[in-house]
């Protein structure tokens, strides 16, 4: 995900909560409705990355391994690893925590010093 500069605030009351975020990307899974339902109701572009027809085997996407850096980094947490949360804030709020770990974790290592 990419989150840009915030949107104005006439956009509608279900894109509000998300007013940070302006453009999307997924999955060639996700082709068909979800494109115009995330345009029309939530006001998100959702760009879809595709592979190619003449790769063979294994290649890396662009901007996949992005996404999959961030389920990386949510499934270091204990209690992200299996769906223990009973509510959707609950769970969002471990997502959050999760995060703030790992940004204070980085913000927090040494730099080298420059010589």
């Amino acid at each position: 995900m990419w989150a840009t500069a915030p949107r104005p605030r006439s956009c509608s009351p279900r894109s509000a909560a998300h007013h940070l975020l302006a453009l999307v990307w997924a999955d060639d899974g996700y082709t068909g409705g979800l494109v115009e339902y995330c345009l029309a109701a939530l006001a998100l572009v959702l760009a879809i990355v595709k592979r190619s027809d003449d790769m063979r085997g294994f290649v890396v996407l662009p901007k996949r391994w992005i996404v999959e850096r961030f389920f990386a980094h949510l499934m270091r947490s204990r209690r992200l690893v299996r769906d223990f949360e009973r509510s959707i804030t609950s769970a969002e709020a471990m997502v959050y925590w999760s995060m703030t770990m790992l940004m204070t974790r980085r913000v927090a290592r040494p730099r080298p010093s420059r010589a």
